[in-house]
């Protein structure tokens, strides 16, 4: 051992100066079973590592482990390893302004012993024999000597069990195994020559093979109706290199979940860099719709301050508002020179996307996107002027009609507290900018959201039919769905299933939908589906079945009502407004906004100064 320490290359985890440590974001850096495998991935890819297993059992609180085939470590380091603030990656303040690996605080392993039973198994290719670490609440318990294969292997077991009171704030099964699958997604589009494997209770979740570009990982873990509509974006300038590829505006959500973004290898939550690709869009997209996006930006470390949250998923940027005009204009650019009117799929002929994939792992990925695109795709025109986007007339009347079958269909119920308006006429004057109906009642200027209004009058309809009848589709909806919004439809198939979807498996990664509720009328694209599994995603905690149906309802009515940019005439108004006061609270949509807003003349006079 006494050589080992001369030898500078093979000991290189050390304690920080407390100088340094002060300097650091400190903070709880494991929040859920997700935080361990994020900081376990980091320590790995830091490592060299080309081969990355991760094992799942119970969600991540039984049990985690994170195998790799990195430089692994030497037995004085791994001793070390456990240490708080024990790091081979910062040597002073200095090295906080220059961050390019992963991880850096040596807080990881530290902080996991602190709150569950960690086994660490490493050895180097120069090593004869590895070394094991196991260790607990109570710190370090044993150091061993043992045969191992280069690379490290890291189990956690029994997560929070010695805070159970933590465990309480875990969201269901499902959503922490979808949050630790959402990780292994990002990573592996942002490192393509890694292969990465996730398995839970055995089963593959996710297998991404290690490839020569970005491309390949999407169509891979995305699958190819995504990887059909993304258009290379290549950009640079003296502050920023761009990489990656966004979404025509045929594919959007109704969140960002199909937005993935990269700082210098790591992946980061930027709503800054949301915002700005949506900037980039201007009128190709409606409001409140996200297209797909996955970005790399390589910015110098100087500019990039990773040392922000304990987490490390959020950076502060230096000239922030020039990097963010710039993706604007990167994006842009994309869409300027590409064809955005939807094009027409070749149904019969599906393209084999791996099979050339894998065959020409030497061509560039400008070739390889533009080999799918003319397989899948007939020749389209350039859309020569973006227009804004307005639901058709019938569209809207469509909607309204729905929630009227179903109101017909049941009972009125008595109102707790008469609104304002249910027992005179309401004046209809108008619609402003295509979402307020402006109305007058009682000697008062009345303001209606059409889309909350809408919405409440769809819950209270839903909530109170359960069985509302199901439509067959003539053309059935074929959803492919990644990784983690594979496992959260599955935890919600048997209450949407209960409320008229009929949704079955088609394939691997791909659902069949058959019949949707009769509220969403005619249905032939997959976005009201994908729309729904989305906001499902963003559930919290559900402790029961109720909870689970009114989030499933509240989503549907959502979806269903007619939409904020709806051209509505005076009847169609009307008719809103009438379905609207036979509900139980028109007050509010099922998320608690408003639907309307009451103004009194003495209050539009204080208003305009008209007092005395």
């Amino acid at each position: 051992m006494a050589e080992d320490l001369c030898d500078v290359d093979s000991n290189r985890i050390h304690l920080l100066d407390e100088a340094t440590i002060s300097k650091i974001a400190a903070g709880e850096v494991i929040e859920r079973p997700a935080s361990a495998v994020k900081e376990l991935l980091d320590n790995s890819i830091d490592a060299g590592a080309t081969e990355i297993k991760v094992e799942i059992e119970g969600s991540g609180v039984k049990r985690i482990s994170v195998r790799d085939n990195g430089h692994g470590m030497s037995h004085m380091d791994a001793s070390m390893a456990f240490k708080k603030h024990a790091t081979s990656k910062l040597t002073s303040i200095d090295d906080l302004e220059l961050v390019r690996t992963l991880g850096f605080r040596g807080e990881a392993l530290s902080s996991m012993a602190a709150v569950a039973k960690v086994t660490l198994i490493t050895r180097r290719s120069r090593d004869v024999a590895g070394t094991k670490v196991m260790a607990g609440s109570d710190g370090v318990k044993s150091i061993l000597e043992v045969g191992a294969p280069v690379g490290t292997t890291v189990e956690v077991a029994d997560l929070f069990h010695s805070t159970p009171a933590r465990r309480k704030y875990l969201k269901s099964s499902r959503t922490e195994l979808a949050h630790i699958t959402e990780v292994l997604t990002n990573y592996a589009i942002a490192h393509p020559v890694i292969s990465f494997t996730l398995l839970n209770e055995g089963k593959v979740v996710l297998r991404s093979p290690a490839t020569n570009n970005m491309f390949d990982n999407i169509v891979h873990i995305h699958g190819a109706e995504v990887a059909r509509s993304l258009v290379p974006v290549v950009c640079e300038n003296e502050l920023v290199k761009i990489s990656g590829y966004v979404s025509k505006p045929e594919l959007s959500r109704s969140g960002s979940d199909l937005q993935s973004f990269y700082i210098n290898g790591r992946s980061i939550y930027s709503k800054a860099i949301s915002n700005a690709i949506r900037l980039g869009y201007y009128t190709l997209l409606p409001k409140g719709r996200y297209p797909a996006a996955f970005l790399k930006l390589e910015i110098d470390p100087r500019i990039v301050d990773v040392n922000v949250h304990p987490r490390k998923t959020e950076v502060r940027l230096s000239h922030e508002k020039e990097i963010m005009d710039f993706v604007t204009a990167a994006v842009e650019n994309a869409l300027s020179s590409t064809h955005l009117v939807p094009e027409i799929k070749v149904k019969d002929k599906p393209f084999p996307v791996q099979k050339v994939l894998y065959e020409d792992k030497d061509e560039d990925e400008s070739k390889l996107q533009d080999k799918l695109q003319n397989k899948v795709y007939l020749e389209s025109r350039v859309l020569e002027e973006p227009t804004p986007y307005h639901p058709p007339p019938k569209d809207t009347e469509r909607r309204l009609k729905a929630s009227a079958r179903l109101q017909s269909r049941l009972a009125s119920s008595p109102h707790d507290e008469e609104p304002v308006f249910v027992a005179d006429d309401v004046k209809v004057m108008g619609q402003f900018e295509d979402l307020y109906i402006v109305a007058e009642v009682e000697k008062k200027l009345l303001l209606i959201d059409q889309h909350a209004a809408h919405e409440r009058v769809m819950y209270e309809r839903v909530l109170d039919s359960r069985d509302m009848g199901w439509q067959e589709l003539l053309n059935p909806v074929t959803l492919e769905l990644n990784p983690k919004e594979k496992i959260i439809l599955e935890e919600f198939v048997p209450y949407l299933e209960e409320v008229g979807f009929s949704i079955s498996e088609f394939g691997p990664d791909t659902y069949v939908v058959t019949t949707v509720p009769t509220i969403f009328g005619r249905m032939e694209s997959p976005d009201v589906v994908h729309d729904i599994v989305s906001d499902l995603l963003s559930v919290g905690r559900i402790k029961d079945d109720t909870e689970i149906y009114d989030h499933v309802f509240s989503t549907m009515a959502c979806r269903a009502a007619i939409k904020a940019g709806a051209v509505c005439n005076k009847d169609q108004m009307a008719d809103l407004i009438r379905q609207l006061k036979k509900c139980r609270n028109p007050y509010t949509c099922p998320h608690g906004r408003p639907t309307m807003i009451s103004f009194t003349r003495e209050e539009l006079d204080r208003m305009f100064k008209r007092t005395g």
